[in-house]
């Protein structure tokens, strides 16, 4: 790691989405789709899938701090995610697809807290689920995995449509930035 870059860890549901999302940010120079979260050693996707590892699906994000900060990675996590919801995002369910923000130092777990403490303290929610845990081991997922928004677009976005991602991402977030 250079000594202009940083890591963040999030799961927010799929990790195409997630990595697809994080992607576009400017500051941003690598999202590599994984696991992490859990206490097997090199988990395949169908041992997270089967969600008996306490893996999540998950991404690792290499960013620029002097172009991106951690407060402004951390505020396009939560306009992403469904805070309400431990059990899965959007269609999938199960504990694999929690949303879990994993801290690298001091300074990201204080800053995850603030801004979940921000999201509680609004009472637009009623329940905020986010988890927020110290980094663990991330395994990076197999290659069919990793940017699979552009090896298989139309795939994607079917998936991506069908799932109710942003419809339920408008449900959430328009008319509310609490951020």
């Amino acid at each position: 790691m250079k000594s202009n870059e940083e890591l963040a860890t999030f799961a927010g549901g799929c990790f195409w989405c997630m990595e697809h999302d994080f992607g576009k940010i400017r500051g941003v120079l690598s999202v590599i789709s994984g696991y992490t979260g859990g206490d097997e050693i090199d988990p395949t996707y169908q041992d997270v899938l089967s969600g008996t590892t306490n893996h999540v699906e998950a991404i690792q994000v290499t960013f620029n701090p002097s172009v991106v900060s951690y407060e402004e990675l951390l505020r396009h996590y939560f306009y992403n995610i469904d805070p309400t919801r431990d059990d899965g995002q959007f269609c999938d369910t199960g504990r694999q697809y929690r949303p879990v923000i994993f801290y690298h130092n001091d300074r990201q777990e204080e800053l995850a807290k603030k801004f979940k403490q921000i999201l509680i303290d609004s009472q637009k929610f009623d329940r905020v689920l986010v988890q927020i845990l110290p980094a663990m081991r991330f395994n990076p997922a197999e290659e069919n995995h990793q940017k699979y928004y552009k090896k298989c677009p139309m795939r994607y976005k079917f998936y991506r449509y069908t799932c109710g991602r942003e419809k339920r991402l408008s449900e959430l977030w328009t008319n509310f930035a609490p951020f």
